[in-house]
């Protein structure tokens, strides 16, 4: 056989060699998800019975909710703390500044609440967006905490451009105070006379079933720092990338499932299992109480602070809150993916049936995006983690020029954006 005949038979069999072996490899691959897809849609265990051993303090805050709350949220809470028992939890409620149905809706809520006996704070702001930011502090004066100055560019009437300055209010120090003053009841109960509450349980305005809660309150049996739902606006895509942080604590690489970049997390996710993350927050998240109420100043939501800010970094209450947390470290952070909520009565329906991974299709599509996201996304997430970690750094070397020692141990809930209050919600800038 000629030489060249034989290296071109050899690249053949070779070439078809690794063909093969590709495809035996795509088969194992194929054969796995599909089993994946089967356990996570194979009809659950029963849930086990909500705990009526346990005081647990549900706390919520609202802002224009009354679609949600009319259709859902108060007859699912109603539920939840008659299986609970009333005399089990406490009810904490802050609404602030709403212009819809919010307001009656919740004293609808209260007095059913009343009429269960249930302790409970439903506290109604009347002050809305729109007069928080009328009270901006004037340019010439102080910087006042959880302010801002902005600049602005635009163009006059007359065609010459025009540099705006504004001092405007920073949401997320706004939705930290909201989420405090949703929890001071905690503080207020008389420990020496009742029983300090075991767990913190937050709602979002999200629809949930008790079985749901049962569910996230017996995560690893009651062992976990913080556990949280997945949550979903428009499934199968989750909602809240802001919070949410894997366990190498870096964003999702995807916005379907599996989500996570971090092995330890994608891993579990794909087991459906407990997932191990640095944050989350994700509609329903339950804490373990003991730390709030440490002596002195125990654990409380916070916004980065405004320095950090005005350098356009920016990080949720939420994430932050997992970072200041002490047992976090010990006891570990947690996704429950077998709770998943909706901010829509639809989306909760959808999340909750076999449909939330969008059949066999939605679920090796979504794992081949994630693996794809991963690698093409990779110079992307360490770019943009880069830029605030150099921003950090500057503001921090900056207060030691001023004699200042700077800390922020929540770099990982941090990203680029300034967000500000707006009368309608909230925007960037």
């Amino acid at each position: 056989m000629p030489r060249a005949s034989f290296r071109y038979s050899s690249r053949t069999r070779i070439l078809r060699a690794l063909g093969l072996l590709f495809g035996l490899i795509l088969l194992i691959d194929t054969l796995s998800l599909l089993t994946t897809y089967h356990r996570l849609t194979s009809s659950p265990a029963p849930p086990p019975p909500l705990p009526t051993d346990q005081r647990i303090f549900i706390a919520s805050i609202h802002w224009n909710n009354a679609a949600i709350l009319n259709a859902h949220w108060s007859a699912a809470l109603l539920e939840l703390v008659t299986q609970l028992g009333p005399q089990n939890v406490y009810v904490s409620i802050y609404e602030s500044g709403s212009w819809d149905d919010t307001k009656d809706a919740l004293r609808r809520l209260d007095a059913e609440l009343e009429k269960l006996g249930v302790a409970r704070t439903v506290t109604l702001d009347t002050v809305t967006h729109a007069e928080h930011i009328a009270n901006a502090p004037s340019l010439d004066s102080p910087p006042s905490p959880g302010w801002l100055t902005t600049t602005t560019t635009s163009i006059s009437p007359s065609g010459q451009k025009e540099t705006i300055k504004k001092n405007e209010l920073r949401r997320i120090p706004y939705l930290a105070t909201l989420r405090n003053r949703s929890l001071a009841p905690l503080f207020f109960n008389d420990t020496t006379t009742t029983p300090k509450f075991d767990k913190l349980l937050f709602l979002n305005d999200v629809t949930f079933t008790s079985s749901l809660i049962s569910l996230l309150l017996s995560t690893r049996d009651g062992d976990y720092a913080a556990a949280c739902s997945l949550d979903f606006s428009h499934p199968p895509h989750y909602y809240d990338t802001f919070a949410l942080r894997d366990f190498a604590f870096s964003p999702t690489t995807s916005s379907v499932f599996p989500y996570f970049g971090a092995r330890e997390s994608r891993r579990a996710m794909l087991r459906g299992e407990p997932v191990p993350v640095r944050s989350c927050w994700n509609g329903v998240v339950v804490f373990d109480a003991s730390p709030f109420y440490v002596e002195g100043g125990g654990l409380g939501f916070r916004g980065v602070e405004d320095g950090l800010a005005e350098r356009h970094v920016e990080g949720s209450e939420c994430c932050l809150v997992h970072v200041d947390n002490p047992l976090s470290g010990t006891r570990g952070v947690w996704v429950n993916p077998k709770v998943r909520v909706g901010y829509s009565v639809e989306a909760g329906e959808e999340v909750r049936s076999e449909r939330w991974l969008g059949g066999v299709g939605g679920l090796v599509g979504g794992v081949w995006r994630e693996r794809m996201g991963r690698v093409a996304g990779g110079w992307k997430r360490w770019s943009d983690q880069r830029k605030v970690r150099g921003r950090v750094e500057a503001w921090k070397r900056e207060g030691m020029a001023l004699g200042e020692e700077r800390r922020e141990e929540g770099v990982g809930c941090l990203i680029d954006e300034m967000q500000v209050l707006r009368e309608n919600g909230w925007a960037h800038v």
